[in-house]
C-alpha cells in the first residue's frame, strides 16, 4: 500500500540526493582538496586509497559514502534554500558548515584524533572549502538528476 503522506519522487529524491553527494565528492571535493595540496594549505593529500576498517575498502570511497548520506540531507532540505544566486551561497555554506563540523568535533574524536584536528589553521580551512565545495557540486549534480527526471517524465514531476 503507497504512502499516501510521502511526496510524489520522494524514493528517487533520495537515491539522486546519494548520488549527487557521491559524485560531488570524488568530483567537486577531491578536485579542491588536490587544488588546496598542490599550493601548499592541505595538510592531506586527495585521492586517498588507504584501506579503512572494518572493510578494507579506500578511504576515498568511505569518504564518498559518507558525501552520499550527506547528499540525502542535502536533497531533504535544499527546496528551502533561496532562489538564484542565493541557493550557490546556501549550498556552498551548507556542506562548509554542518559536515565540516561533524567530521571535526565526532568523526576525529571517534578515531582516536584530538577535537577539531587540533585547531591547526591549514586543516580547519581545508575542510571547510572542500566541504563548501562538496555543498555546490551537490546542488550542482542534484539539479541536473531532477531536471532529468522531470524532461524523462514528461515535464511530470
Amino acid at each position: 500500500m503507497a504512502d499516501t503522506n510521502m511526496p510524489a519522487g520522494f524514493p528517487s529524491r533520495l537515491l539522486f540526493g546519494f548520488l549527487a553527494g557521491f559524485l560531488a565528492t570524488l568530483i567537486f571535493h577531491q578536485l579542491t582538496l588536490t587544488l588546496l595540496w598542490v599550493v601548499g594549505v592541505a595538510p592531506f593529500g586527495p585521492f586517498p586509497m588507504a584501506a579503512t576498517l572494518p572493510f578494507g575498502i579506500p578511504a576515498v570511497f568511505s569518504l564518498a559514502f559518507w558525501g552520499g548520506v550527506w547528499g540525502i540531507v542535502f536533497a531533504l532540505i535544499h527546496r528551502n534554500f533561496p532562489s538564484g544566486g542565493g541557493y550557490w551561497v546556501v549550498a556552498f555554506l551548507f556542506g562548509a558548515i554542518l559536515p565540516s563540523l561533524v567530521a571535526l568535533l565526532v568523526v576525529l574524536p571517534l578515531k582516536g584524533r584530538p577535537m577539531g584536528g587540533g585547531w591547526h589553521m591549514p586543516l580547519l580551512l581545508t575542510a571547510f572549502l572542500i566541504n563548501g565545495a562538496w555543498g555546490i557540486g551537490t546542488g550542482l549534480i542534484l539539479k541536473g538528476l531532477l531536471a532529468w527526471r522531470v524532461a524523462r517524465s514528461g515535464g511530470l514531476n
